[in-house]
């Protein structure tokens, strides 16, 4: 089987993985910090195991710290949604992370923002309205805009992600892992989550399948699955992830919110291959200019 092939199964499993995140959340009767900071303690130890049995050293340096406390920023704001909102609020919510790339990268690097940018990012915005039309719970609203906080924080994680060397990347999920573990830590603390068969198996199927075998997985795709195709492939999980929770917990998106949702994943899907496309485009032109 040729490397490309084996990136594109590892993206596809990753996806999955990332998305029963929805499931096993909503079935831990736990403070959402606390089931935030146990998941990700059980990851970091899963990846750092992983790291040590590979030979791949630990780098802290300002680069892997900022891409870390970004992640770790992820990884709490999404376990704090699923319990504040629905599951398929808030995955869809955070897979906005691309049109937030496409204003960061205005802003911080005075990129040009082209007609399709700004138009995804209109259609996106507007996906966005319709899922605080659906349930007005203020609940609900609280965990939209904590979902919402996540694709921020994801942006963010994948532009300082992308100026790591490939071994690197390793050491800011770790740190990712610690700092959200340190973050919920009091939670675990205060709400002394009950501790019993089901719960230790929930926290352990999300800490060592869906957040640390997932990123492991994940960067090893990145090696050899070029970025479009993993963009498109982790398109899977918020398409899975409200599907996991309506089968096993019977948690159903609203009119307004399944509309939103539609709206926003073929935005960005449309979105990402266009953008593609013209930088495939431009690597040729500048190829055929030397």
């Amino acid at each position: 089987m040729k490397k490309e092939h084996i990136g594109i199964l590892q993206m596809i499993t990753c996806a999955v993985l990332w998305s029963i995140a929805g499931i096993f959340l909503k079935l831990l009767p736990w403070n959402g910090l606390a089931a935030g900071s146990l998941r990700s303690l059980v990851a970091g130890i899963t990846i750092a195991v992983y790291m040590a049995l590979r030979g791949i050293p630990f780098s802290l340096n300002r680069g892997t710290l900022l891409a870390g406390l970004l992640a770790g920023s992820v990884y709490i704001c999404f376990a704090l949604a699923n319990k504040l909102t629905t599951a398929a609020n808030a995955i869809v919510l955070q897979f906005t992370a691309p049109v937030f790339i496409v204003l960061f990268s205005a802003v911080l690097y005075k990129k040009e923002i082209r007609k399709p940018d700004l138009a995804v990012v209109l259609v996106v915005l507007a996906g966005i309205a319709l899922f605080f039309f659906d349930q007005l719970g203020p609940s609900t609203v609280l965990g939209n805009f904590v979902a919402i906080a996540a694709g921020m924080f994801m942006a963010g994680m994948y532009m300082a992600v992308d100026r790591l060397e490939p071994q690197e990347r390793f050491s800011a999920i770790v740190i990712g892992q610690a700092f959200a573990f340190l973050i919920g830590l009091p939670a675990v603390i205060i709400t002394k989550p009950v501790m019993n068969v089901t719960t230790v198996s929930c926290i352990l199927i999300l800490g060592v399948f869906q957040l640390g075998l997932s990123y492991i997985l994940y960067v090893r795709a990145s090696e050899t699955c070029p970025p479009l195709a993993c963009c498109l492939l982790g398109a899977v999980e918020p398409l899975l992830n409200p599907v996991w929770v309506m089968i096993f917990d019977g948690e159903t998106p609203g009119v307004f919110a399944l509309v939103g949702g539609i709206i926003v994943i073929t935005a960005v899907t449309a979105w990402t291959v266009w953008d593609g496309k013209q930088k495939a485009i431009a690597a040729a032109a500048g190829r055929e200019s030397l």
